[in-house]
């Protein structure tokens, strides 16, 4: 089986960014903050839920150039333009992280910048980013999000380089364990044999 990149997508541009080594572990974190109560006279004071908290994903990416001899800054540049503000929208640019089955709506939150090898120049040959990145919806879209699993009508989509029938699903259905019913409406028998580019429709779940 081929090995799938993990990519960085610009939603405000378009442009992929495809990581130059894929991460060894991520993380996912989820808080829900629940606030006490003052009550007198208890001694442990009831709580109360307030708003949920956006996921964050955390991972280190690593980069080395040391067999080029190139400056690794190259490829570490290209991860820091997403933490700059576009001058058309006035905030930094929206991301989809997507890797395998994960694909995660996102903005870079947090960027720390390691650099561990250098030529005698002092060039930079090996990086280490500490990413955390912040789950983004909309206010309109989470507010418009019902209990059905999919849209009313089937839509057609290409698939794009590196992508799979479970990361597809992920991304349209949000469940990855979902291609199955992308595989059976597509007449597909060997699910991890599609070219990019290959067209395929995505049914209604009900």
């Amino acid at each position: 089986m081929a090995l799938e990149k993990a990519v960085i997508s610009n939603l405000d541009t378009g442009e992929d960014i495809p990581v130059l080594f894929n991460p060894r572990e991520y993380v996912l974190e989820k808080k829900t903050p629940w606030t006490e109560m003052n009550v007198f006279g208890l001694d442990s004071p009831p709580v109360q839920f307030t708003a949920g908290e956006r996921k964050r994903l955390i991972m280190e990416l690593f980069f080395d150039t040391s067999e080029e001899k190139t400056d690794v800054r190259e490829y570490t540049r290209q991860i820091e333009t997403l933490m700059l503000v576009n001058a058309q929208e006035h905030r930094p640019p929206l991301l989809r992280f997507y890797w395998g089955s994960l694909s995660f709506d996102c903005v870079l939150e947090d960027l720390v910048q390691r650099y561990t090898l250098f030529r005698p120049d002092g060039t930079p040959l090996r990086a280490i980013l500490k990413a955390v990145f912040k789950e983004y919806a909309t206010a309109a879209a989470q507010l418009s999000q019902t209990r059905r699993e999919s849209a009313d009508h089937t839509k057609r989509l290409a698939l794009r380089e590196g992508e799979s029938l479970a990361s597809l699903a992920a991304r349209e259905y949000r469940d990855p364990s979902k291609w199955r019913v992308i595989a059976q409406a597509n007449d597909i028998d060997d699910p991890e044999n599609i070219a990019a580019g290959t067209l395929v429709e995505l049914p209604p779940l009900y």
